[in-house]
Formats: structure tokens, sequence, C-alpha cells
């Protein structure tokens, strides 16, 4: 069998749409939190996971890592970011941060929160530009011995960001297929 290395071009992120992208994204989850760093299943999911958007990223057919995106008024939380230990690097993480970062400007929102362990939260500053949150303390979760550290990232909401004046249409279409007419659209 041919495997892909994790630098190669075959890396793709999509939001999750369907079950079994659901699944993929929870069994990273699971590998990554519960096995590698010992977190309890009842901290590692949450009832969070059913009001969030998860991201799912693919090495050809094999799923490599996930995040779920939480909605707020003004901002989107980014939270759960997980790879497996070979997709580790800054080819995949710069991949599947700018296709994340434009889902989250597409529909309007010029924030993004995210907390981090020290070591994230300088590679989230260094490949994307996040800042430290200002006059934010640290935060300790059980079982982590090192606080996390709130991040915030501008963005600027492109010219078609999804918004009340935009189409009934696309408002009815699946989760990031907003230029896609569904089969459902009258022609």
């Amino acid at each position: 069998m041919r495997t892909i290395a994790p630098n190669h071009n075959q890396i793709r992120t999509e939001v999750v749409t369907t079950y079994e992208q659901l699944m993929h994204a929870y069994a990273i989850r699971a590998i990554c939190f519960m096995e590698e760093h010992g977190v309890k299943a009842q901290q590692t999911f949450d009832g969070n996971d059913y009001q969030a958007t998860h991201m799912i990223v693919y090495a050809g057919d094999e799923p490599v890592g996930t995040m779920r995106i939480r909605w707020f008024r003004d901002f989107a939380k980014i939270e759960r970011i997980a790879f497996r230990e070979a997709y580790r690097n800054t080819h995949v993480l710069k991949a599947f941060g700018c296709f994340v970062f434009d889902h989250i400007a597409r529909k309007g929102y010029d924030k993004i929160i995210g907390h981090a362990q020290p070591k994230y939260a300088r590679l989230w500053r260094i490949i994307h530009g996040f800042k430290n949150a200002e006059g934010k303390a640290p935060v300790y979760f059980d079982g982590h011995p090192e606080p996390y550290i709130e991040l915030v990232k501008e963005l600027t909401p492109p010219h078609n960001a999804i918004s009340a004046s935009t189409d009934a249409t696309v408002l009815f279409r699946t989760e990031g297929f907003w230029d896609k007419p569904s089969q459902f659209e009258a022609a």
C-alpha cells in the first residue's frame, strides 16, 4: 500500500458534513487526546460537539487531523485541534489554518479566539499570526500541568461573506458549500 508523506500535496481539509467524516474527527481526537495525553473521555468529548462546525484533514483518504469551531456573537472559537503525530508539521498546519480561517471569514467573522499550551501557542503565533489576548490570564485544565494561553487572530471577511443580505438560496445550502447550488434548488 502506498503511503502519503505528511508534506504531500494530497493533504486536504473539509468541512464535516457526513456522519463518516464526524467519526473520523472523533477518532483523531480520541487517538491524540485520550491515548497520547491521557485526557478523560468526558473532557475529550462534550456537549459542545453538537453545536460546533467540525473540520477534518485528510492525507489522501486517510483522516489525519481535526478541529471544531464554535460560533459566538462577535468571534469564532477554534478548539479541540488534534493531528496524528506523523502529520504535525508546518506544511499541514499552514494549509489547514488557511482553509479554516477562510471559512470563518466567509461566515462574516473578523476575530478568532483559541487557547493553546505555550509551545503550541508559539507555533500559532509564528505560522498564522495569532497574538496573545491582552489582559487575559492563562487557564489551567485538569490533568494539564501547563497553562493554556488565549490567542486572538484578526480576519478580514471577504466581499461575499454570508450576511442577512445574502440571497436566500445560499442560506439554504450546506455549510461551506455556499457557492454550489444544491440538487434541490429550482433551475
